[in-house]
């Protein structure tokens, strides 16, 4: 069975780094979220691409086990063009060409919508919308965003989050949506919301999961090399809804797990440009990497 269901963007990135430069290679919110879902469940993606778009990439997302039959083709692919300075923590934005991405309708396949689980990835909130409207009946549904939508589609974001039972955003995304230099007051203005529980992602620093009265704080890995972090929000929503669709069990202690996992799948994400040190780690890796998170908490 196909789940989770993602949607999100699939793009071509170009990108530099202190570290190294390349060009027109694959991204998007829910290419990154996909891979590392599948290293815990059979994912379907929900997105457009242009008739530019590598096969090459469809290829290899297929190979993951990912069902792209949710994907949909347009004119010309999603592109990003964007840099690093050595405050990895933020991207540079150089130029964006939104392309097939102006028009997409959302065309949910009849196979999908009795999916159980769904990660809303960075994209428009009204597409989110959407694709929760026409699931049938989730158990979980998963939601990510970033800064641009707060601006700029405020009131359709706040909708979609009251339909989300787990947020998931960076710091600066909570501050900025809640208007408070406050962690802690804006995850309790979004539990509010009604949603379930609320992770913020702090980057090297970890993440955050609040859940009412409880509070779980997942470490940062210790990096010593860190080439793109390009990806690694999505990696991150990616691995909790795999792992959590995968286990079934929406528990405190597994939704901390799940955090963990979350946060192995970032980490190796890191290590390289675009999906290549995700195309190249197995479940051994995972694993290995999830003890050592397990041992850094431990006192």
């Amino acid at each position: 069975m196909i789940d989770p269901i993602i949607i999100g963007t699939v793009a071509l990135d170009s990108l530099e780094t202190p570290f190294g430069k390349v060009d027109d290679v694959l991204g998007g919110s829910a290419s990154y979220a996909s891979i590392a879902a599948s290293f815990f469940s059979n994912p379907g993606i929900l997105s457009i691409i242009g008739k530019d778009f590598p096969k090459k990439h469809i290829e290899f997302l297929n190979q993951r086990g990912i069902n792209t039959s949710g994907i949909v083709t347009g004119n010309k692919t999603f592109r990003w063009k964007g840099f690093y300075e050595f405050d990895m923590n933020e991207a540079k934005t150089i130029k964006t060409e939104l392309n097939a991405l102006e028009s997409y309708n959302v065309q949910v396949p009849d196979d999908y919508k009795g999916a159980k689980y769904v990660f809303l990835a960075n994209i428009d909130p009204e597409l989110q919308l959407e694709v929760l409207n026409s699931i049938k009946k989730p158990e979980l549904v998963v939601m990510d965003t970033m800064n641009f939508w707060i601006e700029h589609k405020r009131e359709q974001l706040l909708k979609t989050i009251g339909k989300a039972d787990i947020l998931v955003l960076n710091d600066s995304e909570a501050r900025q949506l809640f208007d408070t230099p406050n962690l802690v007051k804006a995850a309790n203005a979004a539990l509010k919301l009604h949603t379930r529980a609320v992770i913020i992602k702090k980057g090297e620093h970890g993440a955050l999961l609040f859940t009412g009265s409880k509070y779980f704080n997942a470490p940062g890995y210790p990096l010593e090399n860190i080439k793109d972090p390009t990806g690694c929000g999505d990696s991150f929503g990616g691995a909790l809804i795999g792992y959590l669709s995968k286990t079934k069990d929406l528990s405190e202690t597994n939704l901390r797990k799940a955090v963990v996992y979350g946060s192995v799948l970032a980490s190796f994400n890191a290590e390289d440009f675009s999906i290549e040190r995700l195309r190249n780690i197995n479940s051994k890796d995972i694993e290995g990497r999830y003890k050592e998170f397990r041992d850094m908490g431990k006192f």
